[in-house]
């Protein structure tokens, strides 16, 4: 670290800008410690629904070290959660936003544990691992709980919720996943909205991996409380999660959690004093962000990057039919975000090898998740762009070629 130490003693008072601390950065990766070649991590784009490939200049963001309790660092937190409510089509008046530290999976139970009191129940519409995890998260939590599954390929029917609110008036809230990243399956949270708020339910809707990737009217779908992540569609890093929530319900939380630092409402009531996070937050993560915000904007908002996403599947599917790959999911019920395919009918096939062969030439994809088929996955989210899919498709085309030539090479030594 002499280098970098040298470059801060020059200024007595620290690295006063960002371009200083990067210029000691990268004196310290080119100058102290070359790096051999088999020390390089291949630097390969994710195929998958998050975290997924950044832009370079997202990545830098996080080369600066932030003071929280510095205005100008508040003000980024208190721009973050105004434009994240004009993206969900929100009104400040009657709708805010939260942020929180964790993953998404810490913002779900969050909302879970601020949200349901004594006395109230759940019903979880599940039709995949995350509507499933959505209720394992509520039962830990020793919340009242009922669970309306759905095939992993069918979405979860309107009607059906209505039906089951109307047979069971103890249910208070309704959860359900919107992209259901299992299967790539998108569920019909408009629908299900309707009835639930015919009902007078309280709506929550985990969006994690569609919200700026579908465009999703929040007061208008009916949702009380919408939860996603930062490295998803925004196109950020892993740090935190945000929930956007009607600001009567959120209010109507106080005093439910049963955890100190998981209490969305507390969260909350810090947020809105000056803009300070109430314990230490993902500072990098949060710059990060914020100009992943900047760039969602200039790419056209989430009108351009939906229509990116949905070219990007639409290629890939068309490109892996070609190839004789099946979807698990039918096209009317298909999201833009993630693609599970089975294996190919009638031939020997390892994913395993498929996975090393795709990693070493620039590209990492999913293995299924699914419990009823063998399947596989591949996300089109994130930096991802035609020219990427092209690429990737023709790897997978190689790489078939090559392993029915070795099969048929083996088949005649035996």
């Amino acid at each position: 670290m002499a280098l970098l130490s040298e470059e801060y003693a020059e200024n007595r008072n620290g690295f006063r800008s960002k371009s200083l601390f990067q210029r000691g950065v990268q004196r310290l990766l080119t100058e102290e410690k070359p790096r051999r070649n088999e020390e390089i991590m291949l630097n390969y784009k994710l195929l998958t629904p998050g975290p997924l490939t950044t832009t370079d200049t997202v990545k830098r963001e996080m080369l600066f070290d932030h003071c929280t309790w510095d205005e100008d660092y508040k003000q980024i937190t208190r721009k973050i959660r105004k434009e994240l409510l004009a993206l969900a089509h929100a009104p400040e008046e009657t709708y805010t936003v939260v942020l929180m530290q964790g993953s998404g999976t810490f913002g779900v139970e969050v909302v879970l544990g601020s949200t349901l009191g004594d006395g109230e129940k759940l019903l979880v519409c599940a039709n995949g691992a995350y509507g499933e995890r959505m209720a394992e998260i509520a039962r830990r939590m020793g919340k009242r709980v009922s669970v309306y599954r759905e095939k992993y390929d069918r979405i979860p029917d309107a009607q059906r919720v209505a039906r089951i609110l109307e047979e069971d008036p103890e249910i208070t809230h309704v959860g359900m996943i919107h992209s259901e990243t299992t299967s790539g399956i998108l569920n019909d949270i408009a629908a299900v909205g309707k009835v639930v708020k015919a009902a007078g339910k309280t709506f929550i809707v985990d969006a994690m991996s569609s919200f700026a990737g579908v465009d999703i009217d929040v007061p208008e779908t009916g949702i009380d409380f919408l939860i996603s992540s930062a490295n998803k569609c925004v196109q950020g890093v892993p740090g935190f999660s945000y929930i956007i929530c009607r600001r009567d319900a959120l209010c109507a939380c106080e005093g439910k959690s049963r955890s100190l630092s998981l209490d969305l409402y507390d969260q909350w009531v810090t947020m809105e004093k000056d803009g300070k996070w109430r314990f230490t937050s993902p500072t990098h993560s949060v710059l990060a962000f914020a100009k992943a915000l900047e760039e969602l904007k200039e790419e056209g908002g989430i009108s351009a990057r939906a229509k990116r996403y949905r070219e990007n599947n639409r290629e890939l599917i068309r490109r892996m039919k070609e190839m004789g790959f099946k979807t698990y999911v039918d096209e009317k019920y298909q999201g833009p975000i993630i693609t599970t395919f089975f294996y190919p009918e009638g031939k020997k096939f390892s994913f395993d090898e498929m996975y090393r062969y795709i990693k070493e030439r620039g590209y990492a994809i999913y293995p299924g998740k699914v419990t009823d088929a063998d399947t596989f996955r591949i996300g089109n989210i994130g930096e991802i762009y035609l020219e990427d899919i092209e690429r990737v498709c023709d790897i997978i085309r190689d790489f078939l070629k090559e392993y029915d030539r070795e099969a048929e090479q083996n088949g005649k030594e035996n």
